[in-house]
C-alpha cells in the first residue's frame, strides 16, 4: 500500500496492518502460509505455461479438475502432499522447488517464543 493511502485511512481512523495483525499468526505461521501460496502460484503458472488444462493435470495426478482448482487457488484444505506431488507432475526439479520455496520466505529471523504460563 502507497504510504500516502496509509496516511489517509490513519487519519480517517482505520487501522492498517497486513494478514499476520489480521489473523493474530506467528512468525512460522506466516512463514507457512507464504511458502503454500507460492507453491500455488507456482503450480499454476507452470501448468498454464505448459498448456496443461487443469483436468488434465487432474487426470495425471488421479484427482478432479475441482481439486486442482482449489490446489492452485492455495485452498487451506488442500493437503501439502497434493500441491508438491502436482509440481512434481509438471516435471518440476527439487531445485525448482527449493528456489520457490526460498524465495518465499520474507520472515527474517523468525524465533520460537516460549509461553509463560
Amino acid at each position: 500500500m502507497r504510504a500516502s493511502k496509509q496516511r489517509k485511512l490513519t487519519a480517517k481512523g482505520w487501522k492498517v496492518g497486513d494478514a499476520k495483525d489480521l489473523l493474530g499468526v506467528s512468525a512460522s505461521e506466516e512463514a507457512y502460509i507464504e511458502i503454500r501460496l507460492k507453491l500455488a502460484d507456482g503450480l499454476r503458472t507452470r501448468r498454464s505455461s505448459r498448456g496443461i488444462t487443469q483436468t488434465e493435470l487432474a487426470s495425471a495426478l488421479r484427482s478432479s479438475q475441482s481439486q486442482v482448482a482449489k490446489v492452485e487457488a492455495g485452498d487451506p484444505t488442500v493437503s501439502l502432499d497434493l500441491l508438491v506431488r502436482s509440481l512434481l507432475a509438471l516435471g518440476t526439479s527439487n531445485r525448482e522447488l527449493a528456489a520457490m520455496i526460498a524465495h518465499s520466505l520474507r520472515v527474517p529471523n523468525a524465533r520460537v517464543e516460549r509461553r509463560t504460563r
